[in-house]
């Protein structure tokens, strides 16, 4: 069990408060109707109506079922989908039902949403059948009621709970007596008491092994607690063990504040852990998270991976383009609270144009707090920082643009880092290059995760391969696994109107006649061209390499250069050395997360590169903004 009287930075903060009576979670309930009322009240009208329009269109029909069968594909073809969309879709339906209770008090909806609450209350259980572990256990393909394992799934449902009691409690307790009570012993069986019974969570990590499930699991469980547990040492114990626990997430945060899991695991890991500081301060006092400075840090972190309009450095199983509708508020107000200008002014950039604040889709906790922060929906100013150069020496990502301020014209990515990163794919020495913000050198990203994904067999999927991003395979040989295969050497120059990144590849491979690998990516502002060269030295003659590139867009092939046509409406030229003989080919995306970023299809160039004799060589390609 972690240690509650020593600990980090939020556990020094918690000993000064451990003993005070917390304030009510920091929303409104809806008894409080200057801030609910649909006509008058505060809170953002325009998503309310949003919400409670989908919600009608919807609630004609069935709540959505969840079938033992639908939760055995996992075990029986490697399915997730069927059973996590079901449950998605429910709880979806219980947050919009709440958001039109609360809004109207309709007794209509009230009963909709003790229904909603019901429903989730007989479930068998609240975790995904991904992450359950009676199959491990006791060989079973269905959870074992007896064992509640405590994983994203059930703490989000927790966590849903306790904002919809905290919000209703008082109609609810006219609608249906005795709910409450059903309520608070679920969250106790399945949350809280696993919780505190058992030290071998995998997910409490350790320094040197912690991940996004951490905060996110762990800033649930105490807002759980807060709402539910009446008993004041037991929601001690309970806030104390998660906030030593979620120290060790504080303690391996970088101080660049940059996650390896990439761009789109930062919002359910290091924005989860701001949120929880937040919702912590709110309740008990005394919390800053800009006093650490690894999480005053983080909150750059999503700007600085921005490539321009809806597109993002792509690492690991990351999106170039993810789903627009993120909790963009959290990051202003982490942002607004640290006087993180640049952090704050991005959010506020990225604020649906649609004039709503929210949407369901992030979770209740996340659109209450929308919903009520009327500086939100008030504050003008946005815009996206796009700095000219980026820098992040923990995970060895390096980005250049033409222009400070500008997606327009060239940017450019170099990733380092290893192979035994979170979420890991292989991808040392990964290159994007992209015109007007849209990528055109690109990582593919991630497909839709099966029962393959997280297994050992996980490399056997071609977007995991190193052969299916922009690096070279040396040799014959592809990159190796594990965090022993890795970058380094990286370093950094400005010339003039030239910037350079580089670093070294060849530890990232299990290769011996082949002693270096040194790539080198350039970016001339002036010119508005990108130079990538590998330069290697073999000791003895060897198979030859083969340079990979992704390419998204329009391919129009020439003679030892291609014009790519993008989406920004501009293309560029790609063009290598002669001594290289390129071959192109075409990777149709079967999965529809694939499709959703880049269309029915990637090209990849293939560049063969000779090594008939020892010594020193190395081969260029460039790309320019076709003029």
């Amino acid at each position: 069990m972690p240690d509650v009287t020593t600990g980090g930075a939020l556990a020094h903060m918690w000993a000064a408060r451990s003993r005070t009576v917390p304030s009510p979670l920091a929303v409104p309930p809806a008894s409080h109707r200057a801030t609910w009322d649909l006509t008058n009240g505060t809170a953002h009208r325009e998503t309310r109506a949003a919400i409670i329009a989908r919600e009608t269109a919807r609630a004609v029909n069935p709540w959505p079922e969840l079938r033992a069968t639908a939760a055995m594909r996992y075990h029986r073809d490697g399915d997730r989908e069927e059973y996590e969309t079901a449950l998605r879709a429910r709880q979806l339906r219980l947050t919009r039902a709440v958001i039109a209770a609360a809004s109207t008090l309709d007794t209509g909806w009230i009963d909709e949403v003790v229904d909603g609450i019901y429903l989730l209350c007989e479930q068998s259980t609240w975790c995904w059948p991904a992450h359950d572990d009676a199959r491990r256990t006791t060989g079973a393909h269905l959870p074992d009621v007896d064992r509640p394992f405590l994983d994203l799934g059930a703490g989000e449902m927790a966590a849903q709970l306790a904002w919809t009691d905290h919000l209703l409690g008082e109609q609810l307790d006219v609608a249906a007596p005795g709910l409450r009570a059903r309520l608070r012993r679920e969250v106790r069986t399945r949350i809280t008491s696993p919780f505190l019974e058992r030290d071998d969570w995998h997910w409490l990590g350790t320094p040197d092994d912690v991940d996004n499930w951490n905060p996110w699991i762990l800033g649930n469980v105490i807002t759980a607690a807060t709402q539910f547990e009446d008993d004041a040492e037991r929601r001690r114990a309970i806030v104390g063990k998660a906030i030593a626990a979620v120290d060790t997430y504080v303690e391996a945060l970088p101080l660049d504040g940059a996650i390896d899991e990439g761009y789109s695991y930062w919002w359910n890991g290091a924005c989860r852990l701001l949120e929880t500081i937040d919702m912590l301060d709110a309740s008990w006092g005394g919390f800053d998270a800009g006093s650490v400075p690894a999480l005053r840090a983080t909150v750059d972190f999503p700007h600085l991976m921005h490539l321009g309009g809806d597109w993002f450095v792509a690492a690991g199983d990351g999106q170039a383009r993810p789903p627009r509708d993120l909790p963009w508020h959290s990051l202003y107000v982490a942002a607004k609270n640290m006087g993180a200008d640049s952090a704050r002014r991005f959010a506020l950039s990225r604020r649906p144009a649609s004039g709503t604040v929210a949407t369901e889709r992030e979770g209740l906790g996340r659109l209450l707090g929308a919903l009520v922060d009327t500086t939100w929906a008030e504050s003008s100013g946005g815009q996206p920082p796009l700095p000219r150069d980026v820098w992040l020496p923990s995970t060895q990502v390096w980005l250049a643009r033409q222009e400070d301020g500008s997606s327009e014209g060239l940017a450019t990515v170099l990733k380092g880092g290893h192979n035994g990163e979170h979420h890991n794919h292989l991808d040392v020495g990964s290159v994007t290059v992209a015109l007007d913000g849209v990528p055109v050198i690109v990582d593919p990203g991630r497909p839709t995760y099966t029962s393959l994904t997280f297994s050992a067999r996980r490399y056997e999927i071609w977007t995991m391969q190193s052969d299916w991003h922009s690096v070279p395979r040396i040799a014959g040989h592809s990159q190796g696994i594990g965090p022993g295969f890795a970058a380094s050497e990286p370093r950094r120059a400005q010339t003039g109107d030239a910037t350079t990144c580089e670093i070294d590849l060849i530890n990232a491979y299990p290769v011996s006649p082949i002693t270096r690998w040194r790539r080198v990516v350039q970016l001339d502002r002036a010119k508005g061209a990108v130079r990538i060269v590998d330069a290697w030295e073999a000791s003895a003659p060897t198979p030859d390499s083969l340079s990979h590139w992704m390419i998204a867009g329009d391919v129009e092939q020439g003679a030892g250069f291609a014009r790519i046509g993008t989406a920004s409406g501009r293309s560029v030229i790609v063009a290598w050395d002669d001594v290289a003989e390129a071959s192109w080919e075409t990777k149709e995306l079967e999965d529809p997360m694939l499709a959703d970023v880049w269309g029915p299809s990637l090209s990849r160039l293939t560049l063969a590169i000779p090594h008939p004799e020892a010594g020193a060589g190395e081969i260029a390609l460039t790309v320019r903004v076709d003029r």
